[in-house]
């Protein structure tokens, strides 16, 4: 009986090729984006849980709020990662670990930067995060100083093979040795920091005072079962007692002003998509992109299913009398029912296999738009087939309930008689799940026109400096004479300006310091150390005072302060000639405030511009910015690189441009946004292919009467108005729902970004008349090719 169902399922979709095609083809592409869009999710979601402690890994965080701003760390104080070991019992250890800034090594004659995946850990790192050493004692293998472990492709980079126990690397930034003592496994893709190169630290001052943070990162791994709430209450106890005792600030004034520290526990697995704090050691992704892929994907599959039942109701007329005739010739329901089934779910069948095969295909591109490596492998297939398996028989039978049991209901003496309503008129469901479909499709809409929207508006926003026709070598720190290739560059023609230093607006800066204006309460600050020829290369702007001079031999201990910075340390207007303080109480130094520069964003749009100092120093000289003005680029490169060469024959030249590297720092939204156009537009394909077959099965319904009317002198005019107005209102009130939803979506979207650009009304509009404008010609294409075809035709074939 049950391949009779099937046999009799497949000889009917073989008839109605055209029906069968735009089902299989809307099915498959929906399954298709389906599973591409599960592959991210699943790989968004699985950061971090490489590690077999993975639910007992939390990271320490500091919220500092001063002078009515927050800012939120990822960081803490020294002293934090000594009181979990000491004073708490619910932890068996804490580890600190920070990134190596300015890494080169030597690889024979050449010179490698290895900035991003070089960091400096305490030597119990492994009792924390599972780190495999393939060679190499894990307990000893960072206590000594000037030692390092290296990840195995890193020793098959450097040395082309793994057992490099006992090797030493140059360390060309400090022009120290470093002695091998392990080879570990490389770290997962799926981490939110990636180390291929873990230094020993050095001795760390563990007496270092609670109000100051440094770059270093802390985890803690927890006992089973520990309440973690009670652990944050007393963390912040022991914090507030180390503030109190602090010998460089007081405390007591501190909180009067409604400032505070604050320190909390984070899960590991949640750094990745929750995390966007200040001095992350790695891109961390969005965990409000997985959550609008995710839904991203059920509507997709909602389209198609709607596409399938939609299509099948509509062919109800078409089948009315094979169901009749059926049922008079003794078929149950039930059997009409199951012989429905059937065949939906040989469709669904045939549609997921093509989806499976499509995706495969498509994987590689995929990989490419979402910087991903994923691969459908032994490890995916695990899980594939079953969950293929589910999705067709869920997707099955829930797209072909309701023409299974809506065909299976009808009357053999009302169908025989010609009694079934036909056409688009009375298919209330069926109307009902065209809103659905197209308020989905116009909310994506939306949705990609408001995110492109906002990366247009990153894209030309005054950031404050001009990060156009800027060049930036980078190794400068390991020329012998940096000063001389400035100089020299700076003869060239075509070249405006040059400035020495590291710290660049689109840079990763992580150096913070302690800094306190005259008197007041301090707090650690973005401090650069710059040259006088930074802020006019930059093309930043002076508010008061001026810029560093070599004219002036007090510009050694001269400093230059941004807006955010004069307002927090309380200078808003008379900051010129006031007395700042870094350091220690035993180490200070003294500086005179020369200006205020306007404030620029050296961090991304998602953060508030924070305070920031900068002196003049010449110590990190890891880069020369080049301005340049010239319409013949490739040779003033060439005469460039001559330059280099010339002071510097054995060091690689390596150069970036500062507006790549500013948009790097949304290359996460850029992708995510070109992905929501892709998915968005292949839902309105999917949308569309419904509406086609909708249309196509309307103008067929209603046959008869559009050859009536032709013969009374209907134009081709009134009969496409005639059968395409009843789908534009319900296109129209599809916008009317999905337009208020989307808005508040992509407003709480927004709310993510310090600096957004309001929802735009023609964004709305757009969106609506687009919708439209695409049903109309839609369903115009079948409407015309049934208004023109010949009335006698119709007439006569009519029933």
């Amino acid at each position: 009986m049950i391949r009779n169902y099937f046999k009799t399922a497949l000889r009917s979709l073989l008839k109605n090729k055209v029906f069968t095609f735009i089902n299989i083809l809307g099915l498959a592409l929906g399954l298709a984006i389906c599973l591409l869009i599960t592959f991210y999710v699943i790989d968004e979601l699985s950061y971090d849980r490489y590690n077999t402690k993975y639910e007992r890994i939390y990271r320490v965080n500091t919220d500092l709020k001063f002078s009515g701003t927050l800012t939120q760390y990822a960081i803490t104080a020294i002293p934090v990662a000594n009181v979990l070991k000491a004073e708490c019992p619910e932890v068996e250890t804490a580890v600190r670990i920070t990134p190596a800034l300015n890494i080169r090594f030597k690889k024979g004659d050449e010179i490698v930067r290895e900035d991003g995946a070089t960091f400096y850990s305490e030597p119990n790192i492994f009792d924390v995060f599972t780190l495999p050493l393939l060679l190499g004692d894990a307990k000893t293998a960072l206590k000594e100083p000037n030692t390092v472990v290296i990840a195995e492709s890193m020793a098959k980079k450097y040395f082309d093979r793994t057992d490099v126990v006992g090797q030493t690397l140059f360390l060309v930034t400090s022009g120290t040795s470093l002695k091998i003592t392990g080879v570990m496994k490389d770290m997962p893709v799926q981490s939110h920091f990636r180390a291929n190169f873990l230094l020993a630290a050095s001795q760390v001052n563990n007496d270092a005072p609670w109000n100051r943070l440094t770059a270093f990162a802390t985890y803690v791994l927890l006992k089973p079962n520990t309440n973690i709430s009670r652990l944050e209450a007393k963390l912040n106890t022991e914090m507030q007692e180390g503030l109190k005792g602090s010998s460089s600030m007081d405390y007591s004034k501190f909180k009067k002003g409604g400032n505070y520290f604050k320190l909390s526990l984070m899960p590991v697995t949640d750094i990745h998509l929750k995390s966007n704090r200040v001095m992350e050691l790695g891109a961390n992704g969005n965990g409000q992109y997985v959550y609008i892929f995710a839904a991203v994907a059920v509507f997709i599959l909602l389209l198609a299913c709607i596409n399938f039942m939609n299509l099948s109701t509509a062919r109800s007329a078409n089948r009315a009398r094979e169901v009749g005739v059926r049922k008079v010739l003794g078929s149950s329901r039930s059997h009409l029912i199951f012989q429905f089934l059937a065949e939906s779910l040989i469709v669904t069948f045939v549609a997921a296999i093509i989806a499976v095969l499509a995706a495969w295909a498509l994987l590689p591109l995929f990989n490419h738009l979402s910087n991903k490596q994923l691969a459908i492998n032994g490890q995916t297939l695990i899980w594939l087939f079953p969950a293929l398996l589910s999705i067709v028989m869920v997707v099955g039978i829930l797209a072909g309930s309701y023409p299974a049991f809506f065909l299976s209901a009808f009357q053999p003496i009302n169908v025989l008689k010609g009694k079934v309503s036909t056409g688009f008129k009375g298919g209330a469901f069926r109307s009902t799940l065209v809103v659905f479909q197209f308020s989905i499709s116009i909310f994506l809409v939306i949705g990609t026109l408001v995110i492109y929207n906002q990366l247009n508006y990153i894209q030309n926003k005054d950031l404050g400096f001009n990060r156009n026709q800027v060049l930036i070598l980078d190794n400068v720190n390991t020329l012998e004479h940096p000063e001389l290739l400035k100089q020299e560059i700076k003869k060239l023609p075509g070249v405006v300006n040059a400035t020495l230093t590291s710290f660049l607006p689109t840079a990763n800066n992580k150096v913070l310091n302690y800094v306190s204006p005259g008197g007041k309460e301090g707090q650690s600050t973005q401090f650069w150390k710059i040259d006088e020829d930074y802020i006019s290369t930059m093309g930043m702007q002076m508010k008061a005072g001026r810029g560093f001079s070599g004219e002036f031999r007090t510009d050694s201990t001269a400093m230059v302060i941004n807006e955010t910075a004069a307002k927090v340390f309380g200078y808003d207007n008379d900051a010129i000639g006031k007395t700042i303080t870094t350091g220690t109480v035993t180490n200070q130094k003294k500086y005179h405030v020369i200006g205020v520069i306007k404030d620029f964003n050296f961090s991304s749009l998602r953060d508030n511009v924070t305070p920031l100092v900068m002196t003049l120093d010449n110590d990190w000289l890891a880069r020369l910015s080049v301005r340049i003005n010239t319409h013949n680029l490739p040779t003033l490169m060439s005469h460039i690189e001559k330059t280099w060469k010339t002071i510097a024959p054995n060091e690689h030249f390596d150069y970036s441009f500062m507006d790549a590297d500013f948009d790097a720092l949304y290359r996460t939204e850029q992708r995510m946004g070109e992905l929501f156009i892709t998915f968005t537009g292949l839902a309105i394909v999917i949308a569309c292919l419904g509406l086609f077959g909708l249309a196509a099965y309307a103008a067929e319904q209603r046959n008869r009467e559009i050859g009536i009317r032709k013969v009374l002198g209907a134009s081709i005019t009134v009969i496409v108005t005639m059968l395409s107005k009843d789908f534009v209102k319900l296109v129209i009130i599809s916008f009317a729902i999905a337009a208020p939803l989307a808005w508040l979506t992509m407003n709480k979207w927004l709310q993510g970004f310090a600096y957004r650009q309001n929802i735009q009304w023609w964004v709305m509009m757009l969106a609506g008349s687009g919708a439209v404008f695409i049903a109309l010609v839609t369903i115009s294409l079948q409407s015309f090719r049934a208004a023109a075809a010949n009335p006698v035709e119709s007439l006569r074939d009519g029933d």
